[in-house]
């Protein structure tokens, strides 16, 4: 091992042991602050090139979904749902994990995925929620989307399945907007069109103007359709389907939370 990867490690296990001695003691904001700062470094040396890094594409995929489970438990401390949510002694079985990553070869604990690696922030950049404020009265507020249809459009924004909306979102807690809704792609993955993806895009109704506008969007492409949670990064809009122009809506480390299942006939 060599001396910048002991170095990496060791900081890394300290912030992780951080972040859980504060879950422990109930003091949630600083936990949520510790895994979500931890987890945008493992994001980081995941996305890393191959020259420049320590660790082997294995390694660096085991580290980003060890990122993802902090992601997890940051977003079950947020909320009031108690339901599937990810747990601190579930969180525990990773630290050994990361500490002894450059001889882990067992297979990960948990059925998730790495957070998708297209643009990463480094720490110390999540200042500013830029979000659009309404300009009247009435509306959803800052970040409060009405709905998050679906859908799935190849590079050219064709629609391959008809656009599946959602009820109005069920609650909004902290920096959260839970849907807690089922939506079915209408058609085979396989039989999807090279390049297709799935989009979701955050809708806002403005009453005054009698229109919905588009909040944000986020999307999976066709090799993060496994099952198991995953999450993904929230883009500014306008929704870009070709993928060629992404900006991270905000600096802040917001995230849509899936939970994908997948279908055998």
């Amino acid at each position: 091992m060599s001396e910048a990867a002991r170095s990496l490690l060791q900081r890394w296990g300290a912030s992780f042991r951080k972040g859980t001695d504060f879950d422990s003691w109930g003091q949630l904001v600083e936990a949520i602050d510790e895994y979500q700062i931890l987890a945008r470094h493992l994001q980081k040396e995941a996305q890393s090139q191959h020259n420049n890094s320590e660790f082997t594409e294995d390694q660096k995929k085991t580290i980003a979904k060890i990122a993802t489970c902090l992601e997890l438990r940051s977003a079950a401390l947020q909320s009031t749902q108690s339901q599937d949510e990810f747990k601190l002694e579930d969180l525990k079985k990773l630290e050994p994990i990361l500490k002894n990553i450059l001889t882990y070869n067992k297979e990960f604990p948990f059925d998730v995925q790495p957070v998708p690696l297209r643009k990463i922030l480094a720490p110390g950049e999540e200042e500013h929620l830029e979000f659009e404020e309404d300009d009247e009265e009435g509306g959803a507020g800052a970040g409060s989307p009405d709905s998050l249809p679906a859908r799935v459009p190849d590079l050219n924004g064709i629609d391959l399945t008809p656009v599946q909306d959602t009820p109005v979102a069920l609650r909004k807690e902290d920096t959260y907007v839970h849907f807690n809704v089922d939506i079915e792609i209408q058609k085979h993955v396989e039989k999807l069109t090279k390049g297709a993806a799935i989009f979701f895009e955050f809708k806002h109704y403005k009453p005054k103007k009698r229109f919905t506008s588009t909040k944000c969007f986020a999307f999976m492409e066709m090799d993060e359709i496994k099952p198991g949670a995953i999450v993904i990064e929230l883009y500014k809009k306008p929704t870009d389907f070709k993928r060629k122009k992404l900006q991270l809506l905000t600096k802040k480390p917001l995230y849509l939370h899936l939970h994908q299942t997948l279908h055998k006939e």
